[in-house]
């Protein structure tokens, strides 16, 4: 009865121990959100001013460019997945890498190659465990994006695109992350980046207005490629906010919930350490009585 009593004790230990990391992690994880909230604010409206821009630009000019133009053939795609460098954030990776094997199965459907670019150690240890090939990874600052990470990125992801599909090249680029949503909710979302699918902000005139007209300086092909890098990095730093945000808002619940079945286990090794000790101290008065019997007996 003592060692069990001991071992009550063990694991009433050992859950209080694992409450104080999960406390402390729920802590960061809440100081930090805030901060990834503010930047995804901040980061959004000019990410959609972008895209706006492009969208209206290629809308109302008549000029083939590889932004908006259609390949007539798609023979590779790209898939960017990101994910998180570190764990104990729930399903925040996993549904993310279902969400890219979806989509991945869907172009290889279409009869598309597939390349992969991997940010956060999360997708590099999924693929490595899997033995699958990627083109590039980025590792480290999931859940505090850099600019200059961003501009590495769109960088790679431009010079892909850029190069024929015999050479390399892809004539897709796919996003994959997690849209922050609220603090008890991220939903993975799938983004085309290039070509442009649709009008994005660009709103049908209304009863008494007119298309807007728009002059280009020196001509609608310079004014594009200046646009193109700019929109590619605007979208692609986007994503890493909101796939950071989502992470920390995953932690801090994940914490959460780790932290209330701590208290739930340390309730019921108590509860089952205090039955124990009254059993061993019940058994040892039954002992002491009967010796205090034998004892009376023997004197009789």
């Amino acid at each position: 009865m003592g060692a069990q009593l001991r071992v009550y004790r063990q694991k009433i230990k050992s859950a209080q121990t694992m409450k104080k990391i999960t406390r402390a992690m729920e802590l960061i994880s809440a100081s930090r959100i805030q901060k990834a909230r503010a930047r995804v604010s901040a980061s959004t409206p000019y990410s959609q001013s972008i895209t706006r821009a492009v969208s209206a630009v290629a809308t109302y000019s008549n000029v083939a460019h590889v932004l908006t133009t259609e390949p007539e053939k798609v023979e590779r795609a790209a898939v960017v997945i990101f994910t998180s460098d570190r764990g104990l954030a729930g399903a925040f990776s996993s549904q993310v890498l279902r969400e890219a094997e979806s989509l991945s199965e869907l172009l290889r459907g279409q009869g598309k190659d597939v390349v992969y670019f991997l940010v956060g150690r999360k997708a590099v240890a999924y693929f490595g465990f899997r033995r699958r090939a990627s083109e590039r990874v980025w590792t480290g600052g999931t859940d505090q994006p850099q600019l200059e990470i961003a501009q590495e990125i769109s960088e790679s992801l431009l010079e892909t695109f850029l190069r024929d599909a015999e050479d390399g090249g892809v004539d897709e680029i796919h996003v994959v992350f997690n849209r922050f949503v609220s603090m008890v909710t991220q939903v993975p979302q799938v983004v085309r980046l290039l070509p442009l699918e649709v009008v994005e902000g660009v709103d049908e005139p209304g009863d008494g207005q007119v298309l807007p007209l728009y002059e280009f300086e020196p001509d609608v092909e310079t004014v594009l490629d200046a646009l193109l890098p700019v929109y590619i990095e605007s979208r692609v730093f986007n994503a890493m906010l909101q796939s950071a945000a989502a992470e920390h808002a995953a932690r801090q619940k994940a914490m959460q919930s780790a932290a209330d079945n701590a208290d739930k286990l340390i309730t019921t090794f108590t509860r089952l350490s205090n039955n124990a000790r009254q059993t061993e101290i019940t058994s040892q008065i039954s002992e002491i009585v009967g010796g205090a019997d034998a004892l009376s007996s023997a004197k009789n």
